[in-house]
């Protein structure tokens, strides 16, 4: 069994269902300390972080990354139990192993070799490490970001272990997300006896021509690397349950994935924003809208993507494409005081999905990658 296969499964078979991390950071801490990181440990609320950096001058490699794990769903659904790794056929399964055990666990042995054969290497590296990021993500890795921020830390390269691969490992870097605007819609009826409509306001009829305005919007065309702004509901409630009764009002839940601006092409919050606000006061609708943003991030090519994607090529076989597709991640963070930040680990088909796992002869290279990567930046 492989360094990295076995701290893997140690940090498996804590069961952090998030925000709770259960030990998994100290495992790694006590990793970390022999080689000389200065470890901070940053509790926020509930929430347990930590800094670890090795080195004080630049550039910075910093990798980023969560303890936490989504719940499991069914027990009995799972072929094995979710916090008992256990390999079967090729595989590691355990709740975790691909969402993102397996990239701490290869951040930390990628390191051990590295230093052990570069102990004089140059630059410095950095963990940035939070039990914060499938929950509400407010007190993760936002406030270490904030702490560095204020001290004016700033990082050179950034390598988040999310899995990214698509079809196999390797083919898939992330180098950017797309911004996340979601809005809560009211619309204001009134409220009545549904035969008596000469009596009554409808607020689902009369938000149903805005609705229809909004879908066949084309908010923008995208750019070179992200694709065209969409525009989803996800959720609509109205009524009181009683088939007689015009409810008094209808709430709309909607998010946009947007493209963000660049070289004059794609959109910003504000921009969606007042376009939103204007559709809805066309159709002259009494309503209040509450508004949730998540920023998005680019890293154009660079030193960062030219190395990693050359470590992908030798350590996995494959010549990675460059994508943006996907949810949020904590990239959209760090990248407010880091200007190349990536994301690169495992196969995601799994994860957050019963029987979650990942490849055991995927675990080495991706080791050697992050191992590669380091060596190409810092020597």
């Amino acid at each position: 069994m492989s360094k990295t296969l076995e701290l893997a499964i140690d940090l498996l078979n804590r069961q952090s269902n998030t925000p709770d991390d259960a030990g998994c950071q100290e495992t790694m801490i006590a990793r970390l300390e022999p080689l000389g990181f200065k470890i901070e440990r940053m509790r926020f609320g509930n929430v347990d972080n930590f800094y670890a950096r090795r080195g004080t001058e630049s550039p910075l490699l910093v990798f980023a990354g969560h303890t936490d794990v989504v719940p499991t769903g069914p027990l009995d659904k799972w072929h094995t139990p979710p916090f008992e790794p256990t390999i079967k056929d090729g595989m590691l399964y355990a709740r975790g192993a691909a969402d993102m055990k397996t990239s701490l666990a290869a951040f930390i042995t990628s390191i051990e070799e590295f230093i052990a054969e570069n102990p004089e290497h140059k630059g410095s590296i950095g963990l940035l490490i939070t039990s914060d990021e499938e929950g509400v993500a407010v007190d993760g890795t936002v406030k270490v970001v904030e702490v560095l921020k204020n001290r004016n830390e700033l990082i050179d390269y950034c390598i988040v272990g999310e899995p990214t691969s698509n079809k196999v490992v390797g083919d898939m870097i992330k180098n950017g997300r797309r911004g996340s605007l979601s809005g809560k819609l009211t619309v204001l009826g009134l409220q009545g006896h549904i035969a008596y409509p000469h009596l009554v306001k409808n607020p689902i009829h009369l938000v149903a021509p805005a609705i229809k305005d909004m879908v066949e919007t084309v908010w923008d065309e995208g750019n070179e690397y992200f694709p065209p702004t969409s525009w989803q509901i996800s959720n609509m409630n109205g009524g009181t349950g009683a088939t007689n009764v015009v409810p008094g009002e209808v709430e709309i839940l909607f998010n946009f994935r947007f493209c963000p601006e660049l070289n004059g092409a794609g959109s910003t919050d504000a921009n969606l924003r007042e376009r939103v606000h204007a559709i809805l006061d066309t159709h002259k609708l009494e309503y209040t809208l509450d508004w949730e943003y998540s920023q998005p991030y680019i890293t154009p090519r660079g030193n960062l993507v030219e190395a990693i994607s050359r470590a992908i090529e030798k350590c996995y076989g494959v010549s990675p494409e460059l994508s943006t597709t996907g949810g949020t991640s904590d990239g959209r963070f760090i990248a407010d005081i880091c200007q190349q930040v990536i994301e690169f680990g495992p196969l995601n088909k799994t994860i957050h999905k019963l029987n979650e796992c990942v490849g055991v002869a995927d675990i080495e290279p991706l080791k050697d990658t992050y191992k590669y990567t380091l060596k190409k930046l810092l020597s």
